[in-house]
Parts: structure tokens; C-alpha cells; sequence
């Protein structure tokens, strides 16, 4: 999970309204279909236990399983939050979804840094 994170991070650009669509354009050419249901996964980098414990009370009850992790080297926000959820990949949906885990983040004084599916 730690290379899927550090890998999300280095595609993710500043705009995120189009990093999502490149990112379901690109799941659709490997074959993901729109209306099928795929694990999809979530990460936010929060700087304290409390934050992370705050966002999984939000997320859990939304029907995401939610765990966190260290991040090794990095000083300000040294948890990572993974949040995980069987879903379809629809570009509505998606847009929705990584703008309000930024704005979770942002909340929380951390970063959202993208999705996987």
C-alpha cells in the first residue's frame, strides 16, 4: 500500500477536477466498466491521531473501511488515512467525492492526496 500511495501522489497534479477525469478515462481503456462496482481508494496525509480519528467517524458510517499508517520522512502530516469503498467509478461521483475529501482535509489542517482503483 505504501508504493500505491507514493505513486498516487506523484500523478496527482495542482487540478484534481481534471486529474479525476484523466484517471477514469484511463481505468475505462483497461477495461473498467462504469457501471461495475470496483474497490476504490482514498488517501489523506493528517498531522495527528486526533484528525485521523476524527475523519474515520465521518467516513466509517458512509461505508468506508478506514485505516492509518506512519508515514516514514515526513515531519508535518505524518499519518497517512486509507479509506476503501466498493463502488461504481463514475466522473460525477468521483469529482463529488475528491472534493469533499479535500475539503475534509483541508479541515483538518492535511492534504488529500487522490484516489486509486
Amino acid at each position: 500500500m505504501g508504493r500505491l500511495y507514493f505513486n498516487v501522489r506523484k500523478m496527482r497534479p495542482a487540478h484534481s477536477e481534471s486529474w479525476d477525469e484523466k484517471m477514469i478515462e484511463r481505468l475505462r481503456s483497461q477495461g473498467y466498466a462504469p457501471f461495475n462496482e470496483y474497490p476504490v481508494d482514498f488517501f489523506l496525509a493528517l498531522p495527528d491521531e486526533a484528525a485521523c480519528t476524527a475523519v474515520r467517524a465521518r467516513l466509517e458510517p458512509d461505508g468506508f473501511t478506514v485505516d492509518t499508517k506512519p508515514i516514514e520522512d515526513e515531519g508535518t502530516l505524518p499519518l497517512s488515512l486509507h479509506a476503501t469503498k466498493t463502488m461504481r467509478l463514475l466522473l460525477a461521483d468521483m469529482l463529488e467525492l475528491s472534493k469533499r475529501f479535500s475539503a475534509i482535509a483541508a479541515e483538518f489542517h492535511g492534504r488529500y492526496d487522490g484516489w486509486a482503483a
